[in-house]
This record gives C-alpha cells, sequence and structure tokens, in this order.
C-alpha cells in the first residue's frame, strides 16, 4: 500500500494556536484532577475530565499533524 503524505491545511498560527489550546487545556485538566483526588471526589466525578483531556490531545495532534 502506497503512503500518501498528509497535505496542512492549517497555517503555522493555527497551530500554535491549537498547540496552545491543547497545553492549557492539559493544565487545567491535570490541575483539577489532582484537586480532585486530594479532596476525595469519587471515581465518577473524576470520570467527567475525560472530555477535557480528549479535548486536549485532540488540539495537540491536531497542531503536530498540521491538520
Amino acid at each position: 500500500m502506497d503512503a500518501t503524505a498528509c497535505t496542512p491545511n492549517i497555517g503555522p498560527r493555527q497551530r500554535r494556536m491549537r498547540m496552545r489550546a491543547g497545553v492549557v487545556l492539559f493544565a487545567m485538566a491535570g490541575t483539577a484532577a489532582v484537586a480532585l483526588v486530594l479532596l476525595g471526589v469519587g471515581r465518577g466525578w473524576r470520570l467527567g475530565l475525560f472530555l477535557p483531556f480528549i479535548a486536549a490531545a485532540s488540539a495537540v495532534i491536531q497542531a503536530r499533524d498540521h491538520t
């Protein structure tokens, strides 16, 4: 199977914005996760952090892959 190169569809400015958003979201979700663990909040409530972590990962991956 022939591997095709990905054509970037966002410019450098948008990549920086997505990377920054992803890093900030990771930091916020990580801080919230630590706070919830330290406060002894149940696992069900901590599961709510799944979406912010997924959004952060998506932003970082998009910025890294230029998509």
